[in-house]
């Protein structure tokens, strides 16, 4: 028997969140939904967030996901803007936790990676990549790449999920050294 997983993946935001459904059969993805959450009419941040967490909740309920990928903060110059992002990805987070969804959070560049073997490719590359990558009729895109940023986020759980676990990565050789005490070899104490 195949089995299925489904994968919700948000883009945070507070002016437009996106959010993209992909169904895993096998070790075949597919895209079952994919859309925004517009908040470019509310001015409140607190209403914003309120909202963001209301159509999180029903997305989750809509489509049952059995795990959330959700993008990391970009760490910008404006201090204030990561807090407010920072916030919208936190009820975004809670909206999951509420229905017991196990969490991964990927940063932009590793998506970026995923998806198209860059990571300073344009939201657009990213877009083209996914809709090639799922056969996704070109009408079927959407206007808002927020979309396409969550779906990805979404689609880099799923590589992510179907490899073993990769190697650890070391910073030089005093950190390999210090995480594999183990494996040194010592001379006898006299």
């Amino acid at each position: 028997m195949t089995s299925e997983k489904i994968i919700l993946g948000i883009d945070p935001g507070t002016t437009v969140m996106g959010y993209g459904v992909l169904k895993v059969t096998g070790r075949q993805a597919s895209m079952e939904a994919m859309g925004v959450i517009d908040l470019r009419k509310m001015s409140d941040p607190y209403l914003k967030l309120g909202h963001i967490l209301k159509r999180v909740t029903g997305i989750i309920d809509a489509y049952l996901p059995d795990e959330l990928a959700i993008e990391s903060p970009f760490f910008g110059k404006n201090v204030q803007s990561v807090l407010k992002l920072g916030r919208a990805q936190g009820v975004a987070i809670a909206a999951a936790i509420q229905r017991d969804i196990p969490i991964h959070e990927y940063a932009p560049l590793k998506i970026k990676m995923a998806i198209t073997g860059n990571g300073g490719a344009s939201k657009e590359q990213v877009a083209g990549m996914l809709r090639r990558l799922l056969n996704i009729p070109e009408g079927e895109m959407p206007d808002f790449l927020d979309a396409t940023d969550a779906l990805g986020a979404a689609y880099c759980h799923f590589m992510q999920i179907g490899r073993p676990e990769s190697p650890a990565h070391f910073k030089g050789w005093k950190d390999f050294v210090n995480r594999n005490q183990q494996r040194i070899c010592r001379p006898p104490s006299k």
